[in-house]
C-alpha cells in the first residue's frame, strides 16, 4: 500500500529513542536514485517533477520523501510512482512503499534536525491520539481540507450544514453518517470536522481499513486492552469508508461495543461510506441499525452550477499558485463543467491536467487538445454502471420493489423484470456470472445464463421488449442522476 502524505512523525512515550535505531540501516543513496530516474524518464520530466523530490528519512521497509506542493505530490504519485519505486527497489529491495510529506521551502531549513529530537519533544497534551499520529499511521487530518474551501451546492448542502452543526455542538447528531459516491467530498467534510473539533477535544480520524489493521495487530500482540483504551478514550471518532469494515465477526463485535461505549460517554461519532446504512454488505444488522439511529445524509453528484463553481475555484487556486501564469479560458472551463459529469475529484483532476499541459508545453490547449487530454474522463458514466443502479432503475420501470425482484417468488410479473435486470447487468458490466448471481440473492450461474438467453430470444420476436431494453439502457447509461432513488 502506498501512502501519499505523512505528517511529522509522532510516537507515544513507550516508543523509546533506542528503538528508533532499529529503523536506521545503511541509508539509500538518493542521488543515485535521482540519476537513474533522469536516465529512465528523461530530462524534461526530471526537471519538471522529479528533481523537486527530496529524501527525508528511511525506515525498515519504506522511504519518507518530500515535495514542495500538494499538486506536485498528486502528479508524481499518479504518473511516476511505480517507476520511482521500481528504481528504488533496484538499489534496495527491502523498500516496499513510499510515503510523501509536503514541505514548503521555508520549512526545509529546519528539516535537517535529527528526527529523534522530534520524538523526544512530543507535547503530552497533543489532542490527536497516538493511533493516528503513530509512525504506523499516516496523519489523516489534512490542514488544507477545511470548511472554508469546501464548495457547496444543492447536491451537498445538507451534508455540509450537518457537518457544521456537529462541529459547533458535539452530539448534536450522533452518529452523523455521510454517504455518497467516490470523490464527492465526504473525506473533505470529515477532515473539516476533525480540524474544527481538535482545538478543544481529543479527536481520532482513521479509515475503516486502518481500524481493522489495528484490531488484528492488537490480537496478534495480545494487546487488546490498549486497543480498547485507544478507541474508547476519545471525544470525537471519525471513521472514513466504513463500508470496508465487513466480514470478520470478532472485529465487528469489538466495533459494536466501542461504538456503544462512545455514545454512552457522549462522544461524537462521524462516519462516511459509499452507500446508505441499509445497503452495507456483510455488516451486522445491529451495527447498521446504530448507523441509522443518528442523522444520515447523502452527498450526490454535483449539478452543473456546482461543477462550474468547483472548476472556477480550482482554476483560481492554481493561477494564484503559479503567480498568474495559468489562465484557463472561460470556454475550456465551461467545457469541463459541462462534460465531466462524474465526481468532484474528476473535475479537479481535469483542471490539473490542463494546467500540467500548459506548464509542460508553455501554452494553453485549445478545445480540440482539451478533448484529447481529457478523453478518458469524458465517457466515464459508462464505467460507473453498478448492479445496484441497474436493479433500482429496472424496479422503478416495472413498478415493483427491489425486495420483490430479489425474492424467490416466480410470479410472471416478477420473473420478467428480474430476467431483464440480469440481462442488462450482463451486457452493461464486466461482472462474471457467479458475481451477478450473488447480487441477485445468490442465484446459481445457470439461472443467470437462462435469464440472459430468455431475454435474447424475446428480443428477436417482441418489439415491446426491444423498446423496453433500449429505454432502460439509456436511463442507466445517460440519465443516472435523474433516476436515482
Amino acid at each position: 500500500m502506498v501512502l501519499t502524505e505523512l505528517s511529522p512523525i509522532f510516537m507515544n512515550k513507550s516508543f523509546k529513542s533506542k528503538n528508533f535505531e532499529n529503523f536506521k540501516a545503511e541509508n539509500l543513496n538518493w542521488n543515485l536514485v535521482q540519476s537513474e530516474m533522469k536516465k529512465k524518464l528523461g530530462l524534461d520530466i526530471y526537471e519538471s517533477w522529479l528533481k523537486k523530490i527530496e529524501f527525508v528519512e528511511e525506515f525498515n521497509n519504506y522511504l519518507l520523501l518530500s515535495v514542495p506542493t500538494r499538486f506536485i505530490r498528486d502528479w508524481v504519485t499518479s504518473r511516476y510512482l511505480d517507476q520511482i519505486l521500481q528504481t528504488i527497489k533496484s538499489y534496495k529491495k527491502e523498500i516496499i512503499r513510499i510515503e510523501f510529506k509536503i514541505i514548503e521551502k521555508k520549512e526545509r531549513k529546519d528539516q535537517g534536525k535529527n528526527n529523534i529530537d522530534q520524538l523526544d519533544n512530543i507535547d503530552d497534551k497533543e489532542n490527536i491520539s497516538f493511533i493516528k499520529d503513530s509512525y504506523l499511521q499516516y496523519n489523516r487530518i489534512d490542514p488544507n481540507k477545511r470548511f472554508d474551501n469546501f464548495v457547496t451546492g444543492s447536491s451537498n448542502k445538507l451534508a455540509y450544514e450537518a457537518s457544521i452543526k456537529v462541529s459547533e455542538n458535539i452530539s448534536h447528531y450522533n452518529p452523523l453518517y455521510i454517504y455518497g459516491g467516490v470523490g464527492m467530498g465526504k473525506t473533505h467534510l470529515l477532515n473539516s470536522i476533525g480540524l474544527q473539533l481538535k482545538k478543544n477535544n481529543k479527536v481520532m480520524f482513521i479509515s475503516a481499513e486502518r481500524f481493522m489493521y489495528q484490531f488484528v495487530k492488537s490480537i496478534k500482540n495480545n494487546d487488546m486492552v490498549k486497543f480498547k483504551e485507544y478507541f474508547r478514550n476519545t471525544d470525537v471518532l471519525l471513521i472514513d469508508d466504513i463500508q470496508f469494515m465487513n466480514g470478520k465477526e470478532a472485529m465487528q463485535e469489538e466495533f459494536f461495543h466501542t461504538f456503544n461505549a462512545l455514545l454512552d460517554k457522549g462522544s461524537q461519532i462521524i462516519l462516511s461510506s459509499d452507500r446508505a446504512p441499509n445497503k452495507l454488505s456483510r455488516i451486522q444488522e445491529r451495527i447498521k441499525s446504530r448507523f441509522s439511529g443518528g442523522l444520515v445524509v447523502d452527498v450526490q453528484k454535483p449539478d452543473y452550477d456546482l461543477r462550474k463553481k468547483i472548476v472556477q475555484k480550482k482554476t483560481s487556486e492554481l493561477d494564484n499558485l503559479y503567480s498568474g501564469q495559468i489562465k484557463i479560458s472561460k470556454e475550456i472551463q465551461e467545457f469541463i463543467a459541462t462534460e465531466i459529469l462524474g465526481s468532484v475529484r474528476e473535475l479537479v483532476g481535469a483542471v490539473n491536467r490542463i494546467v500540467s499541459f500548459s506548464r509542460i508545453y508553455n501554452k494553453l490547449p485549445n478545445l480540440a487538445e482539451t478533448k484529447s487530454i481529457l478523453k478518458d474522463l469524458l465517457n466515464l458514466v459508462e464505467n460507473k454502471v453498478t448492479i445496484d443502479l441497474i436493479q433500482t432503475i429496472v424496479c422503478k420501470f416495472f413498478k415493483i420493489s427491489k425486495n420483490e425482484m430479489l425474492s424467490s417468488r416466480r410470479s410472471r410479473y416478477l420473473v420478467r423484470p428480474r430476467q431483464t435486470a440480469i440481462y442488462l447487468t450482463k451486457i452493461l458490466t464486466s461482472k462474471s456470472l457467479p458475481e451477478i448471481g450473488r447480487e441477485f440473492s445468490n442465484r446459481d450461474h445457470t439461472t443467470i445464463i437462462h435469464s440472459v438467453k430468455t431475454i435474447e430470444k424475446l428480443k428477436e420476436k417482441d418489439p415491446v421488449m426491444v423498446d423496453n431494453i433500449n429505454k432502460l439502457k439509456n436511463q442507466i447509461l445517460y440519465n443516472n442522476k435523474e433516476n436515482e432513488i
